[in-house]
Formats: structure tokens, sequence, C-alpha cells
């Protein structure tokens, strides 16, 4: 899944460390999330979109696999 993590995290100047820190949970989670090799729970993207005032729509980009 694609996500838009960097690209939201840059913009508010947002270190990968400070958005761990500040979303309870590690460094390489964000790094993980950031290159699509892991996907966030429910509860962790919408703690995400939150953190952002974003949607998770907004946030993480779903792609039909039909």
């Amino acid at each position: 899944m694609k996500t838009r993590i960097q690209e939201l995290r840059k913009a508010n100047k947002v270190s990968q460390a400070e958005l761990a820190d500040a979303l309870d949970v590690t460094r390489q989670t964000i790094i993980s999330l950031e290159k699509g090799r892991y996907n966030a729970s429910l509860e962790l993207a919408y703690k995400i979109a939150r953190y952002f005032g974003k949607t998770i729509e907004d946030v993480f980009l779903f792609e039909d696999y039909e």
C-alpha cells in the first residue's frame, strides 16, 4: 500500500523520530510504512491521519485490485 506519510512529514518539517514518538511506535515502523513494507493497523492509520489533520483516505492510497 502506498502512503503520503513521507510527503506529509516533510511538508510539516517533522522527523521520522518525532513522528514515531508522537505515535508511540518505533522509527523503524515509520521507515517501513514510508517504504510500503508494512501496512498500518486501523488504529495506527487513524493516529497518523489525525496527527496530520487528514482523513485516512488522504494519507493511505488504496489501489483497486480488480
